[in-house]
């Protein structure tokens, strides 16, 4: 009876140690979070700008990388015709990851005749949502504001 008691401290003790050692590597890892902007609604873009801000205040800028992918009649934001667009630039300085999206750069231009231009600081992804699927395989929270 002492040997099985024993061995069940030892297995309790041993399943401890290594979750809590599991825990502490976790919270050593950076957060990962994609924000999905698919709208021309100003407020929605803001609230997806504040999002970011809130997460590297509250994270610290080196704990967590954000990626703002907009795709649809969410490009403008990321666009020199783009109302938030100093506050995109400054963001992008402060290692916030900003994605277009190809596709939808070239319905604008098939539409209008003008490629639209991205904001200093973005980058063109083939597709908006193929990008989103691509980070969440890769551990990233998803957000939609």
């Amino acid at each position: 009876m002492k040997i099985i008691n024993h061995s069940l401290m030892a297995l309790l003790l041993f399943f401890g140690l290594f979750t809590g050692q599991a825990l502490l590597a976790a919270e050593g890892a950076p957060h990962k979070v994609v924000i999905q902007v698919s709208t021309d609604d100003l407020r929605t873009q803001t609230i997806a700008l504040n999002n970011a801000v809130n997460l590297q205040n509250a994270l610290g800028q080196d704990n967590v990388q954000i990626e703002i992918v907009a795709y649809g009649p969410g490009l403008g934001m990321l666009t020199s015709e783009s109302e938030v667009g100093k506050r995109i630039t400054s963001l992008a300085m402060q290692d916030i990851q900003f994605s277009a999206c190809g596709n939808t750069m070239k319905a604008v231009e098939k539409k209008t005749g003008k490629m639209p231009v991205p904001l200093e600081g973005v980058s063109v992804v083939p597709a908006g949502v193929l990008r989103i699927m691509e980070l969440q395989e890769q551990g990233y929270a998803y957000v939609r504001p």
